[in-house]
C-alpha cells in the first residue's frame, strides 16, 4: 500500500467525493484507511461512569484504500510510483510531474 499516516488525500468516489483530509490510520490487513472528516458516522454512547460522558459521538469510519488519491502540492490528486535515489534510499514520486512525495 502506498498511502503512510499523516498523509493528505483526496476522496475519489462515495458520498464524501472530492472532500480532503489527513490519514489518521492505516488498517493493511483490511486495505482500508482512516481519513479525518470523512465517512463520519454518529454513535450513539452510554454513560458507563460518572467520568465517561454519554450521548451522541462522531466516529471516522474506515475507506478502502482505492477511493482515495494522494495529493500531490502541485497537481493535486495523483497516483504515486517508486523510485530508487542514487544512495539506494527507495521514494514515493507523483506520476504526473516526477516531483518527490
Amino acid at each position: 500500500m502506498k498511502l503512510r499516516k499523516g498523509d493528505e488525500v483526496e476522496v475519489l468516489s462515495g458520498k464524501d467525493r472530492a472532500k480532503r483530509g489527513v490519514i489518521m490510520r492505516v488498517l493493511t490487513k483490511d486495505d482500508k484507511v482512516i481519513v479525518e472528516g470523512v465517512n463520519v458516522a454518529t454513535r450513539h454512547q452510554r454513560q458507563t461512569k460518572p467520568r465517561v460522558k454519554g450521548g451522541r459521538i462522531d466516529k471516522d469510519m474506515p475507506v478502502h484504500a482505492s477511493a482515495v488519491a494522494l495529493v500531490c502540492p502541485k497537481d493535486g490528486a495523483v497516483r504515486v510510483g517508486y523510485e530508487f535515489k542514487a544512495d539506494g534510499t527507495k521514494v514515493r514520486v507523483c506520476k504526473r510531474c516526477g516531483r518527490e512525495l
